[in-house]
């Protein structure tokens, strides 16, 4: 869904810069007058002529002397920069697959839900001893996963055993039921904190 909404707006976007862009260039060049379209433009056509401005001087200083208006104005423009930092921001980040391509003995295909592997390998994960929390992300294409995996360890856990049993245990068994060829796994640890209790 968010995917859809996200190319939904960047093609909104994309025809509105386009459109504002091609009707500079129309203006710029003298267009209008070039090719006799002068009487066919709407009357309120900004850009007809290469000296036209966007905004008049009235149009531009109408609401100066009104007190609410500059703080509306940097206020609006506050939230467009915020929005768009935003957008960009989650452009840059590592997309969480949704569906992984999985490939049927028959010859057919089958999709499996990208939130449903990262629980089960979490899952399992979790039961591995000297593991208290497991956290799973699939990225990548839904043909080539990969796995980030972030494991809190207990106090008494050695980390390269845990990373060797989740290889051997959890990856491998996930390998199998999705019947993947591979699984790159990038591992992140961290010791499990305890807060400290007062003796009585």
């Amino acid at each position: 869904m968010l995917r859809t909404v996200n190319r939904v707006l960047s093609g909104l976007a994309g025809v509105l810069l386009l459109a504002l862009g091609l009707a500079v260039l129309f203006g710029g060049l003298d267009l209008p007058h070039k090719w006799g379209l002068t009487e066919a433009l709407p009357s309120g056509w900004p850009w007809s002529r290469p000296g036209d401005v966007l905004l008049s001087d009235d149009g531009r200083t109408r609401w100066r002397g009104e007190g609410w208006w500059w703080p509306v104005v940097i206020a609006v423009l506050a939230v467009l920069v915020v929005l768009t930092l935003w957008w960009l921001l989650a452009q840059l980040r590592r997309r969480r697959l949704g569906e992984l391509s999985l490939d049927v003995p028959d010859g057919g295909g089958a999709r499996l839900r990208g939130r449903a592997l990262e629980e089960a390998i979490a899952a399992e994960a979790e039961s591995l001893p000297g593991v208290d929390r497991a956290r799973v992300v699939l990225t990548g294409r839904s043909t080539a996963p990969r796995a980030r995996v972030g494991l809190t360890l207990a106090a008494h856990a050695q980390p390269g055993e845990e990373v060797r049993r989740l290889r051997g245990e959890a990856i491998e068994h996930a390998l199998t039921s999705a019947g993947l060829a591979q699984l790159p796994a990038e591992v992140r640890m961290r010791a499990a904190r305890h807060r400290a209790e007062r003796a009585r």
